[in-house]
Parts: structure tokens; sequence; C-alpha cells
């Protein structure tokens, strides 16, 4: 069924999807009364809308529209990916949380500092929100791209409303409203995911048999396993997300915060695994919807769209070969991706402000209102400067490489200091801090001036830094800091 525009339909359909989550909103704003409840929902919520939050808020725009577009356009060597999540999962479980709830911190970067001192958990903040500042762009553009794509509205004035609209509902209900409109975003986004993959095995001849037959006679379904410096290999793919998912779900405070607002130990232990499983399925199902399209335009070239490919594809597909209605709400899909990340980045940056930068350079006390008043205040803010930055992404070639940009400069070395922390006893910051002044500007040159494919920057990032630093303290016979 071809469509053409984006409809009355589908525009009621999105602005009441939008609606809803103002009023989630508005609903939480009346239960803010502390820090505690803005930034950790009171320390009382169930694992299971914790475990749905945690993976809607990493499982952005960039993922829900980067992963059909790989595949589309090149293989599905990303699968391996699938494989990589549950293996992480004991980690996440015996190294990284037992820490985190033993100490009792409000975020992760409070830890740094028990462990290498003030000076350690400011710099780590930093680079922080220095790296989810440039994510938080790429989350805001990936689904403006979406909606300009199949409705022809002005790219700026589709980042316009995206950043908003997620923007209003954080400021106004904390950690509580971004948790609970995850719950709802998830539900959209998995449903959505399946549904265009059940159409795709209906629309294509012979079904999931004839998409896997195209896609293995133009070799989308090889796994390159031969490493090479300028294109995806599945090794170097595992190696990648790896490091870059222990990152993510072990140290990134945007994943932590939810963890820290699971009531206890076993229930965060359920959420890390149930977020592993569900990793595991939406990966393959998205990649499997990029083989299909690609099928799909392969028996049909003539509606094969010349002004659409890579990322822009899955919301091409959507609007013109699904019925109005449906076609709406799988694009609400793609605005939940969105959103969820937006949301639950706003909320952990400003946490992490409040917690790591201005409460311990006070002389004097402040009261809990006060506090309450100025993380909305820095939640409104860093909408607005996250809006800014998708300005800039959007002059970026594809969203999965501009994310891969962003946190291999800002947090890999984060990561290398907190096992440098965890893992050694030897570990110094000083030495550290010789690791990120060789790991950031040598990745930077790497990204600029060579044709290095993006897969390589996170891990190229993290071992530099981290064995500089461990080098640094083996080698120079320095006293380990205070654990």
């Amino acid at each position: 069924m071809q469509q053409t525009g984006f409809g009355l339909e589908n525009t009621i359909i999105l602005i009441g999807y939008l609606l809803v989550m103002v009023l989630i909103g508005l609903f939480f704003s009346r239960k803010q009364k502390s820090t505690e409840d803005f930034f950790l929902a009171g320390r009382r919520m169930p694992w299971l809308p914790v475990a749905m939050s945690m993976y809607a808020s990493l499982t952005s725009a960039v993922t829900y529209m980067g992963l059909p577009g790989l595949a589309y356009r090149s293989n599905i060597t990303l699968i391996v990916v699938a494989v990589v999540s549950p293996l992480l999962a004991p980690i996440l479980i015996f190294l990284f949380y037992p820490v985190y709830r033993r100490h009792q911190v409000t975020t992760s970067y409070e830890y740094i500092g028990i462990r290498f001192g003030l000076a350690a958990r400011r710099v780590a903040s930093g680079l922080f929100l220095l790296g989810r500042l440039g994510w938080l762009g790429t989350v805001v553009y990936a689904p403006a791209l979406a909606l300009s794509v199949v409705s022809g509205m002005p790219m700026a004035w589709a980042i316009l409303i995206i950043g908003l609209v997620a923007t209003l509902y954080t400021v106004l209900g904390g950690l509580s409203a971004v948790l609970w409109t995850d719950v709802a975003q998830f539900v959209i986004l998995v449903g959505g995911a399946i549904w265009v993959a059940v159409t795709l095995c209906g629309e294509v001849p012979d079904g999931l048999s004839g998409i896997l037959h195209t896609a293995r006679e133009q070799d989308h379904l090889q796994l390159d396993w031969k490493i090479s410096l300028f294109r995806m290999s599945a090794v170097v793919v595992a190696v990648s997300f790896f490091f870059q998912m222990m990152q993510d779900y072990g140290t990134d405070q945007v994943t932590v915060q939810r963890l820290l607002a699971v009531r206890t130990y076993k229930g965060m232990a359920k959420a890390v695994v149930f977020n592993a499983v569900t990793d595991s399925v939406l990966i393959s199902i998205l990649l499997f919807i990029g083989l299909g399209i690609f099928a799909f335009y392969t028996q049909f070239p003539g509606l094969q769209p010349s002004e659409a490919a890579g990322d822009r594809i899955f919301p091409y597909f959507i609007m013109h070969q699904l019925p109005n209605g449906i076609s709406g709400l799988l694009i609400s899909a793609v605005f939940a991706a969105a959103m969820s990340s937006l949301d639950s980045g706003l909320n952990s940056l400003a946490t992490v402000i409040v917690h790591d930068f201005c409460r311990p350079f006070r002389r004097v006390p402040r009261s809990e209102q006060h506090d309450l008043r100025l993380a909305r205040g820095l939640t409104l803010a860093l909408g607005v400067t996250a809006t800014g930055i998708a300005f800039f992404v959007s002059g970026m070639a594809g969203i999965v490489e501009a994310f891969a940009t962003f946190m291999s400069l800002f947090s890999a070395p984060v990561l290398a200091l907190f096992l440098l922390g965890m893992l050694t006893r030897r570990g110094r910051f000083s030495a550290w801090c010789a690791g990120v002044a060789v790991s950031v500007p040598a990745t930077w040159i790497l990204q600029r001036y060579t044709e290095v494919n993006w897969v390589y920057y996170f891990p190229f990032s993290f071992l530099v830094c981290f064995s500089i630093a461990w080098l640094a303290s083996c080698f120079l016979r320095i006293e380990p800091e205070r654990e």
C-alpha cells in the first residue's frame, strides 16, 4: 500500500502520543518533594519498570534507525552485539553494582571520589557531561530526521519539537516521570519493531525465506571475520561493543541512576538480565528489518526511493508502505526511542551537576527545595543545549558514526578510570591523566585524518588510556591512592 504524505490520521496519533508524555510529567510533578525524589524516585522503584527504562534509555533512535540502515546498505555484522550483551551481565552484577550499593552513592562518579579523590570525581563527571551532551545531540537529531523524511517538515522545526517536548516532561516529573514514560515507550518501540518485521514477511514474496535468500545472494547475510582497519569485522565489533556496553551499563550515570533506584540487590540483578535478553532480541529484529526492507525494494525496484537511504530508509518504508494510522504508531515508536533516551540523559546530567559539582563546592548548605528548583532549571538549560547540538550533528555522515565519535572521545577514558580503580590497587589518578592526555588527541586524529572504521574508535581510546595509566602506575613506583 503506497502512502504519500503524513496525513491527518498520523498527525493526530503523533500529537496524542506527545501529549500523553507531557501529562505523565505533570502527574509526577506533584510528587517531587526532594532531590532524592527527583533524581532517584526515592530509591523505591520495582525492578521491572527500571529494567524497561534502562533498556529504553540506551536504545535510542540512533539504534532504532541506525541498525536497519546498516543492514540495508551493508551487512549484519552487528549481530554479534546480541551475543555480547548477555556475556556482559555477570560483570555488571558482580563487579560494578555491589560497589555502588555498598557506598550508597547517588552518582557513579561518587565512587571515583571515594577511590581517587575529589579532583578525579570532577574530571570524570566533566567527561560524562561532554560525552552525553554530544550523545543527546544525536538522540534529538535521529527522530527529527525521521519526522523530516515522512512529513516534509524542515529539519530545524523537527529538531525543536523533539527537544522541547522531552525537556518539558523531564523538568516537570524528574526520574519518576522518566521511568514511567520509558515503560510506555519500551512497549511502543519493541511492539513497533515486531510489527514491521511481521509485515515485511507478508510483503516480500516467499516471506522469511525470500528475505533471507535475497540477503544471502547480495552478501547482506555475511559476517565479515577478516580483521581490517577500514571496515567492520565481527571480531572487532564484538570487542568494541563489549567495552562500549560496559561503559554504558556499568559506569554511565544514565544507567547507574536507574539501577540505584531499585529497592534490592536481587531486583537490580533481575533488571540487568532482563535488559541483556531484550537487547539481544531487539538487535536481531532491527537487523532483520534492514534485510527485509532491502529484499522488499530488490523485489519491487519501482518503489525504491532515490532520496532515502541508510538512516532514512526505515521511516521512509514505514510511511510509504504501511497504512495510515499504523504508520503513525510506528513513527511514534521512533519518537519513543528518542524521548526515552533524551529524558534519561537530561535527568542524569542534572544529577551529576548538582551532586558532583554544585554541592561539593558549597560553603553554606542549601535546602532541598532550593536544589529541586536548581535541578529543574539545569534540566531545562541542558535540554536547550542538547537541541542546539542536534543542529551540529545533522551535518555528520550517519547517526551511528556520530554516536561513536562523541562516546570514544569522552566516555572511553571514563571506563578506563573505573576499571583502574576496581581492578588494580596501584592505580593512580595522575597516571590516568597521562593516559587521557594521549588518548583524547590520538582518538581525535584517528577520527579526523584517517579512514579507519568508526567501530575502532571506542576500543582504541579505551586501550590507549588504560594501558598508559596502568603502566605509569606500575613502573613509576608511586603509592596507590586510598580505596
